[in-house]
């Protein structure tokens, strides 16, 4: 199973880490506060101390301008229940314009799951959240909406990147 792993530091740092690794899928993220590298593999990783996670649905390649991560706790008890949902999932995202890819991440080392979305640029996101498609996508969990509370132990929170574009 292919894994994500990823890393955080200095933009500048993070670079240097990727140029040393150019055989390497990663991809590099930046936001005002921070930086991170995303290293996909088979194999193991190149980081010392990374979050570490499995891909368990992935639809596209790494790229594009602009990340989203949505990131979600989820109880042991319910990460059954939660991978199934991702597992019927619609796979309308794909359709979108200026989708990128798409990472289901799941935790090895914590318990946030994380819902990885890329895309060309911001606006294209934006659109989709505006979209019939967003709304089908995600009606599944308002109908849910009472019972899912056991499953998640506190909020999930969003988390936006721009990719660091190759130098």
């Amino acid at each position: 199973m292919k894994k994500m792993y990823i890393t955080t530091g200095t933009t500048d740092y993070l670079q240097k880490v990727k140029d040393m690794h150019k055989n390497e899928t990663m991809l590099l993220l930046e936001r005002e506060e921070d930086a991170v590298l995303l290293h996909e593999t088979d194999g193991e990783t190149v980081f010392k101390e990374p979050r570490c996670y499995e891909v368990i649905d992935a639809a596209g390649e790494l790229g594009g301008a602009f990340v989203v991560c949505n990131n979600i706790p989820v109880t042991d008890e319910g990460r059954p229940l939660f991978e199934h949902r991702f597992q019927q999932r619609a796979r309308l995202i794909e359709n979108e314009p200026g989708f990128v890819a798409i990472r289901v991440l799941r935790p090895l080392s914590n318990d946030t799951y994380v819902i990885m979305t890329l895309w060309e640029a911001k606006k294209y996101f934006e659109q989709w959240q505006r979209s019939n498609a967003f709304a089908k996508a995600h009606a599944q969990r308002k109908e849910e909406q009472k019972p899912s509370r056991q499953i998640f132990p506190r909020p999930s929170y969003v988390t936006t990147y721009s990719v660091v574009q190759e130098r």
